[in-house]
């Protein structure tokens, strides 16, 4: 169908979803984009956030950490280091994330300070958007 791409997401615990979608809006570590049939090929990193996908069934909605995304003009797939269905998350399985990149900021060279930094102010802003 020429309005509709496959969508793929999956994590190293499981594959959470592959199904036709009309759009998804995906928080690219450069801010949120949405890719819709006909895209760009496009590879970009992903910052904590949500995955907001558009079916004909319905909008759902998936909790990722960081990872990648591919996009060409006929799929999405979503690679997420931590990833969990929208409604079925909370922020006690988001604890251990945040826990850990902390330590990680706190104990990065200077090279990597910034990004650790920045990867720790994402989840917070995640948490508290989950409010």
């Amino acid at each position: 169908m020429a309005n509709m791409m496959q969508f793929d997401l999956v994590s190293p615990e499981r594959s959470l979803a592959s199904f036709q979608v009309t759009s998804v809006q995906i928080p690219g570590a450069d801010g949120d984009m949405t890719a819709m049939p006909g895209h760009a090929a496009t590879l970009t990193s992903l910052r904590p956030g949500v995955v907001k996908v558009q079916s004909p069934e319905g909008d759902k909605d998936f909790v990722v950490t960081r990872g990648f995304a591919e996009i060409s003009a006929d799929s999405i797939s979503v690679i997420a280091e931590h990833a969990h269905v929208g409604g079925d998350v909370t922020k006690a399985d988001l604890e251990d994330v945040l826990s850990a990149a902390r330590a990680a900021a706190e104990n990065a060279d200077a090279d990597d300070k910034d990004a650790a930094e920045k990867f720790v102010a994402d989840m917070v802003d995640l948490l508290d958007a989950m409010d």
